[in-house]
Order: C-alpha cells, then sequence, then structure tokens
C-alpha cells in the first residue's frame, strides 16, 4: 500500500484510530496511535518516541543503557504495506515500523532493522530467506483459582477441535481478513492449548506477519471473547510447554530454486544446508539467548518435551534443536524446510531469525561441516553415538545464554554496538529480578506479556 491508498481505506471505512506498532528489544509489542485526522502527515514523518523506551525489559523495569536515556527522539515510522485493518476493534488499523533518527537513518535500537541487516548479508552470499513461525498458544479463563486453561480435549480430536471452535474460528476469521494464510488450525497436547499455523514468506514478511498474529489472537481472545492468550513458554507450572518452532529454507534470489533441496538424496539435504545446520549449531548457545530469551524460557527446554533440549540435529527428529522436516511427496524440491525447535513466543522475531541467519551464513561462509545427524531422542543415544553426534548440552538458563551471546562475535556484530548491549543490560536484569522474585512470580508475569 502506498500513503493514498492508506488514506483512502481510513476514509472509506471510517477508521479513527492507527496504530504504529513495533517490536521491542524485550519481544513486547508497543507503539503509539494516531488519530485519523493526523494520518497524512503522521504516515511520513512519524511519532517520535524517547530513546530510553527500547531499555524496559521484559517486568517493564527501565535498564540504565548508555546510548537509550530518556534525552532525545526517534522516530516510529509506518512500513505502509504492513497496514491492515483489526477485525476485532472498531474502526481501528495497525501497522509495523521502522525506529528510525531524526534525519531519517537506521538507530542502532531498531530490532527490525536488524533483520534487514542480515537479510541484505544473506542477500550478498546470493541467498533468499523464506521462513514462518509455528506457534502454540493457551487459552485461559478467569477463575476463583486463578487463571486455568479453557476448553480442554484430547490433543488433535474432533472433540477438542469442537469446544474451542467458537474462538479458533474468529481467530480465522481475524486472519484471512488481513490478508493471511491460514495453513492449519489444531487443538495441541496441552489442556486449553491450540496451534495456528500461517504459510511462509520472505523473512522481513514471516516476522511482521508474526507480530500481527500474535496480536490477533490475544486481541480475539480478550476483547471478542472475555479470554485470555499466553504465548508463555511455560504458562502452567505442571503442563506442556508452548514454542514458536521457526520453520526456514534458503532459496535464490529469484525465488525459484530452494537451496535446501538435494535432487540426489530428496529426503535429504543439500551440503550448502549442511553448511548452514552447521553454523547454526556452532552459535546455538549464543542464538538460543534471542530464541529462547526470558527467564521462563529454560523451563521449557526440558529432555523428552520435544522442545529440543540439545545443540544437536536430525531428520524428523522432534527433540533435536534443529530438525529437517521431511519433504511432501511430488513436492521435495519446495517443500524440504528446517525447523528451529529452540524457539518460544518471548522471543523478538526480527531478532530470532537475524541470529539464525548470520549464525548459518557463517556455517556456509566458513564451510562448516555438522556433525551426524541424530537418529533418535538425543537423551537416549549410547555415550559412543552422543559423541559421533557431538551432542552437547544447551544453556541451562537465562544467564548461560546471555554470556554466550556476549562471547559470539558473529551475532554481536550482527546486531551492532547499541543493541548488543541492550539486550546484555535488559536481559541480565530480568534473569536477577526472577531470581529475587523466584519462579512463580516470573511465570505469572510472563503470562500474557506477549
Amino acid at each position: 500500500m502506498n500513503s493514498k491508498e492508506i488514506l483512502d481505506n481510513v476514509s472509506e471505512n471510517n477508521i479513527r484510530l492507527i496504530r504504529f506498532l513495533y517490536c521491542d528489544p524485550a519481544g513486547v509489542i508497543r507503539g503509539k496511535t494516531v488519530h485519523s485526522s493526523e494520518a497524512a502527515s503522521k504516515l511520513s514523518e512519524g511519532v517520535g518516541l524517547t530513546r530510553a523506551q527500547n531499555a524496559v525489559n521484559i517486568f517493564e523495569d527501565l535498564i540504565p543503557v548508555d546510548g537509550m536515556e530518556p534525552v532525545g527522539e526517534v522516530r516510529i515510522i509506518p512500513d505502509h504495506n504492513t497496514y491492515t485493518e483489526l477485525p476485532w476493534l472498531n474502526r481501528t488499523s495497525s501497522m509495523l515500523s521502522d525506529l528510525r533518527e531524526q534525519d531519517g537513518s537506521p538507530w542502532g535500537g531498531c530490532t527490525r532493522t536488524v533483520l534487514k541487516n542480515a537479510i541484505e548479508k544473506a542477500r550478498a552470499a546470493g541467498i533468499q530467506v523464506f521462513a514462518a513461525f509455528e506457534s502454540e498458544f493457551y487459552l485461559a479463563e478467569d477463575t476463583e483459582n486463578g487463571l486455568q486453561p479453557w476448553a480442554n480435549g484430547p490433543v488433535y480430536s474432533s472433540s477438542g477441535m469442537d469446544r474451542a471452535s467458537a474462538v479458533i474460528d474468529d481467530m480465522v476469521d481475524n486472519l484471512t481478513d488481513q490478508g493471511f494464510i491460514v495453513e492449519q488450525a489444531i487443538n495441541e497436547y496441552g489442556p486449553g492449548q491450540q496451534e495456528i499455523v500461517l504459510k511462509y514468506t520472505n523473512a522481513l514478511a514471516a516476522a511482521d506477519q508474526h507480530l500481527k498474529f500474535r496480536d490477533t489472537i490475544r486481541g480475539t481472545a480478550e476483547v471478542q471473547h472475555g479470554l485470555h492468550a499466553s504465548f508463555a513458554p511455560k504458562p502452567f507450572v505442571d503442563g506442556i510447554g508452548s514454542g514458536a518452532h521457526l520453520h526456514f529454507s534458503l532459496w535464490t534470489l529469484d525465488g525459484k530454486t530452494n537451496l535446501l533441496h538435494n535432487p540426489q538424496a530428496q529426503t535429504e539435504i543439500s551440503e550448502l544446508g549442511k553448511n548452514f545446520v552447521a553454523g547454526l549449531l556452532e552459535h546455538m548457545p549464543a542464538v538460543l539467548a534471542l530464541t529462547c530469551p526470558s527467564f521462563v524460557s529454560y523451563q521449557r527446554l526440558k529432555p523428552h518435551s520435544w522442545a529440543g533440549s540439545t545443540i544437536s540435529w536430525g531428520y524428523d527428529n522432534r527433540e533435536c534443536a534443529v530438525r529437517v522436516a521431511s519433504p511432501f511427496t511430488g513436492r521435495e524440491a519446495e517443500s524440504i524446510n528446517l525447523e528451529l525447535k529452540t524457539s518460544d513466543g518471548t522471543s523478538n522475531p526480527y531478532l530470532a531469525l537475524a541470529a539464525v541467519i548470520l549464525a548459518g551464513l557463517d556455517g556456509i561462509e566458513n564451510k562448516m561441516s555438522p556433525p551426524k545427524p541424530a537418529h533418535r531422542d538425543p537423551a537416549l543415544l549410547t555415550p559412543e553415538q552422543a559423541k559421533e553426534c557431538n551432542i552437547r548440552p544447551l544453556p541451562s538458563n537465562q544467564l548461560e545464554a546471555i554470556e554466550a551471546l556476549e562471547a559470539d562475535s558473529v551475532i554481536t556484530t550482527g546486531l551492532g554496538d547499541l543493541m548488543a548491549r541492550c539486550i546484555s543490560a535488559t536481559r541480565r536484569a530480568e534473569y536477577t529480578r526472577a531470581l529475587q522474585e523466584g519462579d512463580e512470580w516470573a511465570r505469572i508475569n510472563t503470562f500474557s506479556t506477549f
């Protein structure tokens, strides 16, 4: 859309409020709302925002970060191509935005710009990345005993689908009304746990649509049905965890050839794909700080939980951090893709995708080779088999992941100095606060933030 088309839509549909949204380093969708009477100017000049806003962490604590003091402003500049009306609200629309300096140049504290830079690095290598987030979430209701799962049913069952259908149907409608392609909608393993999958697209659009998806799911549940939707990795202490599994593939710049496809062995990945996997495994501890970034993330990353609890890869192995998803017969060249299991709904999708791209490109540039793929649950391998597959533990908590990120020059260079320092400071403060307040406090205070 261009500005004229947006203004025409605003006028024709009597839009009252337009949200200029962005995703901060903590993974929280934030923004400011503009009245339609101001839209003509604000579509180009944006809205002012204090530099300090991106130093607010997941627990709403403002953390000192050099370069993000409450002095000076940046601009929230909307991407007109992300304009959609919000079907669960009255006369309201939204756009996703870049945070820019007042002269229009990129600001180092903008997470969307970090992904754009990683995409350009891939493009320089002749690679276009396509991706989609496969998101699990819980529906919950307020009860005398606190928040409890809503509409339980056996996993993948017609009865479970029926019980949640009134809400899921509205969610699917609200997504498709915004132009997104819904591929699947199912009830998952946990009581009240659901999953809706959107079709893959280019990396930037995938991150954008994931944020629109999160907003739509939460808004539909809260506004239309009086329920809560939680993307938290462990919303219930004894419940099944939720992931935002990241599926991705590597294509030629013209979008015609999937570079992961191996014509000689169609159910295996290409040599370039193996290089990419090797780089991702090499940098996995640092990547984890961006794909599973919260204190609560590490309550999910346990053995036998289909979440990926080790640095490992395998073909259709859902216990590995990286899974090669088997292709569909007749569509092998198009459908073979990689899935990062160690990714959850507390992540900022721009930073998560950027980290994956940067790690994988390092593997390609240095022609890294991955170890032998794990043929079964890594926790069940013999010591000899685990050694062959180079099975290693993931960071066991948020602090260990942050320390791995700080020590990884490939990922921190890709983030840029300001962003790397911001993430380090804000996440360390989260870890300290959560330790002081306790696991239950952290879980409750992460439940519906996203």
